[in-house]
């Protein structure tokens, strides 16, 4: 099977299994749950997939199965478990998923040496500060640490490229 295909099965599968996990997580360990129902967690995972990928293609290829694997699990053990979730909230995690394959191409970019990676990096970590507290009211102890290792991971962590 071709190694482009494939990573981008396993990325779909771990989509699905943290889909679930995310879900029952917010059933049966509400502290853990609100962790990954905010955004900052979702970055953080997409940002490390990015980086990761031999290519921006592959980064492309590999984040947007991860993130609608996520939602198609999370939202169907949702309504299995007869959850509550918003149509806004559905809406809004439905098109960062069709926004994802761009935002992967521009994470993986964030490794490169230059400005515009740098602005790209800076960038990254403003929105996910900014979505927890635009759209999740505050910044949280586990928010403050998911963005340090975004910090981390984007500004000192090499990556080796070919």
């Amino acid at each position: 099977m071709n190694r482009k295909l494939m990573s981008s099965i396993v990325m779909f599968a771990v989509g699905l299994g943290l889909g679930i996990v995310s879900r029952l997580l917010d059933i049966y360990a509400q502290n853990l749950g609100e962790v990954f129902s905010q955004m900052a967690i979702w970055i953080l995972f997409g940002t490390l997939i990015s980086i990761y990928s031999k290519t921006a293609k592959k980064a492309a290829l590999n984040v947007f199965p991860f993130c609608v694997g996520m939602l198609i699990t999370y939202y169907a053990v949702a309504v299995m478990t007869q959850g509550v979730y918003g149509t806004n909230f559905i809406i809004g995690w439905t098109l960062f998923a069709l926004c994802s394959p761009v935002l992967a191409v521009l994470a993986w970019n964030s490794k490169e040496k230059g400005i515009f990676p740098g602005v790209i990096r800076i960038g990254i970590v403003a929105v996910s500060v900014l979505s927890s507290i635009l759209l999740f009211d505050r910044l949280r102890i586990y928010d403050l640490v998911i963005d340090g290792m975004l910090v981390y991971f984007l500004f000192f962590k090499k990556v080796q490229r070919h």
